[in-house]
């Protein structure tokens, strides 16, 4: 067994930058002038960007800068897609610059030109869909508009931000390292609310942060006595028996989440301490989206600011409770970083032309695997989520639908257990990242998990038919 240290160098960067952001949040908290909030956004991303990706730095302040101008000089029908396009297409040359004699980017500001990448992305879109919604209100009758278009219309008050906004939008310290993602209208939201020194977000924090020591520890002393490194030495293969290496998937898998858990717990911290996604409960606001009820006031509630109870949810970005007990693949999934869950389904999945649903969730999990990297093992465990998701389906339809009760509650405990060895099983190429790597290891255990899809959905098929034979057979 290899033994390690408890956290390494980029992990201490990682949670000393993330706690002094936490710190930070009071100051901009407190500020009242819109103008100063922003500056002290900007300034604190900036120095950060700075200190923790240094002359890596300039690739992200390239890729803002040039998006900015991307869309202040396209129409807004068009500069979504050249947005997606050039932030995409630099994303794949900021991968690859050891292939043109440059340096090998660091992890942070890997994490960093990640997060960028959504945010101008983002941008993008929300210009062009709140173009569409005038263009729309303009051709027809305001009586004939959807409910929805007017709401949207009347309500969000979108503006098309300047050159100087989008850039400070960029680089706002706020889920800048961690995340989690954000629209710019509530980016900008946070900087003109001028009841932000009102709202109580400490006992809300501290909601959020109850499970951290927890998380602390087991992460610590899970680390030290398993690393994904040792599944790249010979001594592992040679030394190791098969129910050993199916074994070794469930702690790394847990070091994986933990490690996560606690940088996402942060991150969500550091927005509610700046009072960044806090609308008011009322508007039943939704992760990565924002308000969807809106009054004549717009998204404020016109009540005493102290008597108002706000809602953090559209910067919620992981559900631990549905990341561990959920039943199904498709419930974890959705409970995982889930304000980018949000920009794939709203800016990648939904605007995918009409087809069957295999074939656009593969797209979007194609789009997902190139913006986490290029490297194979994203691409050969995302890609193995269709295969997940469409077996899941198959086994509901053959098991639990109209199931009695207790059967379909111990099919939801076998599904839990069949989610958990999915996502652990992905989450080696996740983390091996190389083909080399990926595939020694999943040959190791004989592709084991991709032999158990193919013999549920084959179980599945003839259980089907099965029970459409009885019930004909019923019916006669």
């Amino acid at each position: 067994m290899m033994m390690l240290g408890p956290m390494e160098a980029d992990d201490l960067i990682y949670v000393v930058v993330l706690i002094l952001s936490l710190l930070f949040g009071t100051v901009v908290k407190m500020s009242a002038d819109p103008w100063r909030r922003q500056v002290l956004c900007c300034f604190a991303g900036c120095l950060i960007v700075a200190i923790v990706c240094r002359l890596d730095g300039l690739h992200s302040l390239l890729t803002a800068f040039v998006n900015c101008i991307i869309i202040s000089c396209f129409k807004p029908s068009i500069c979504h897609v050249v947005s997606f396009m050039w932030c995409f297409g630099y994303i794949a040359f900021f991968r690859t610059t050891a292939y043109f004699g440059l340096p090998q980017v660091a992890p942070h500001a890997n994490a960093v030109q990640l997060i960028l990448t959504l945010k101008m992305v983002g941008l993008g879109f929300e210009i062009h869909d709140m173009w569409q919604i005038h263009k729309q209100q303009e051709q027809e009758n305001e009586e004939r508009m959807s409910r929805t278009l007017q709401q949207l219309h009347s309500r969000q008050n979108f503006i098309r931000p300047t050159f100087a906004s989008m850039f400070m939008y960029s680089f706002c310290y706020v889920g800048l390292l961690a995340g989690p993602y954000y629209k710019y209208k509530t980016y900008n939201d946070m900087i003109h609310n001028s009841d932000s020194r009102r709202i109580k977000t400490f006992s809300i924090m501290m909601k959020r942060l109850k499970w951290l020591p927890v998380l602390i520890i087991g992460f610590l002393v899970t680390s030290t006595y398993y690393s994904i490194q040792y599944v790249r030495t010979d001594e592992f293969y040679e030394q190791s028996s098969l129910l050993y290496r199916i074994y070794y998937m469930v702690p790394i898998f847990a070091i994986f989440r933990m490690r996560f858990y606690i940088g996402w717990l942060l991150s969500e911290c550091i927005c509610i301490s700046a009072t960044l996604g806090a609308y008011p409960a009322t508007s039943l606001p939704k992760c990565g989206h924002g308000p969807t009820v809106f009054d004549s006031t717009g998204n404020r509630d016109r009540r005493s600011p102290s008597s108002v109870v706000y809602d953090f949810e559209t910067i919620h970005n992981i559900d631990i409770y549905g990341c561990e007990l959920a039943p199904t693949v498709r419930a974890g999934m959705r409970s995982w970083n889930m304000t980018v869950q949000y920009w794939l389904a709203s800016n990648v999945y939904q605007r995918i032309p009409a087809t069957s649903k295999p074939i656009r969730v593969a797209m979007t999990m194609m789009v997902s695997a190139f913006w986490h990297g290029v490297h194979p093992g994203y691409y050969l465990s995302f890609l193995t989520v269709p295969l997940n998701l469409f077996a899941e389906d198959e086994m509901i339809m053959a098991f639990k639908k109209g199931a009695p009760d207790r059967q379909r509650t111990v099919f939801d405990w076998f599904c839990w257990f069949f989610k958990m060895r999915s996502f652990e099983y992905m989450c080696m190429g996740f983390l091996l990242l190389n083909l080399n790597d990926t595939l020694r290891y999943w040959k190791s255990i004989y592709f084991m998990w991709h032999i158990v899809l193919i013999v549920c959905i084959v179980i599945c098929t003839i259980a089907k038919q099965s029970k459409l034979r009885v019930t004909v057979d019923k019916n006669e």
